[in-house]
């Protein structure tokens, strides 16, 4: 499989609530097509330097999400994320605790802002062998899984601003 092309903001497709993988829990990580979408998801997360990415950002309308770095050049400052593939994700809110920080997009190129997010999570969902999946997360790691599952949701970050004034080309702000 190889990288595909990342859909944009604007392209009705990311305005669309994603559908679950049916019955994925009980097929023992059995799907038509699960194993190239993965493989396509990474390789473009990877060309592209992105820390996560959900499915419909390669045109695929499916409730799968993927993220995690060591180190990252769009987020040097951040702490390592445990690679994580997290198919049909169900979020809890631990924390009505929220932290603002920047956030980029692979659909969103070049432009970046500051969201409102929850500090602290749970999180839930299968791996690709079909075996659930639950975790906590916070700070920069719950960022990412919140930001991955609004894409599922048909949101894109933008959408979370409250103030356009911290809002624009990367080259242009000062983080």
């Amino acid at each position: 499989m190889s990288s595909k092309p990342v859909l944009k903001m604007g392209n009705r497709q990311l305005a669309i609530s994603s559908v679950p993988l049916e019955n994925f829990e009980h097929q023992g990580g059995s799907y038509p097509g699960l194993t190239d979408l993965l493989q396509d998801m990474l390789d473009t997360m990877k060309e592209k330097g992105g820390v996560g990415i959900a499915a419909p950002q390669i045109g695929c309308n499916k409730r799968v999400i993927m993220f995690g770095f060591e180190k990252s050049q769009r987020y040097p400052k951040e702490k390592p994320v445990p690679f994580t593939i997290l198919i049909n994700p169900v979020l809890k809110i631990l924390s009505t605790d929220m932290n603002d920080g920047w956030e980029g997009c692979l659909s969103v190129p070049g432009l970046r802002g500051l969201v409102s997010r929850y500090n602290k999570i749970a999180y839930c969902g299968f791996d690709p062998q079909g075996k659930r999946i639950e975790g906590i997360a916070q700070g920069f790691h719950a960022r990412i899984i919140q930001h991955e599952c609004d894409h599922l949701d048909g949101i894109l970050f933008p959408q979370r601003l409250q103030d356009l004034r911290f809002f624009g080309f990367e080259d242009e702000l000062q983080l």
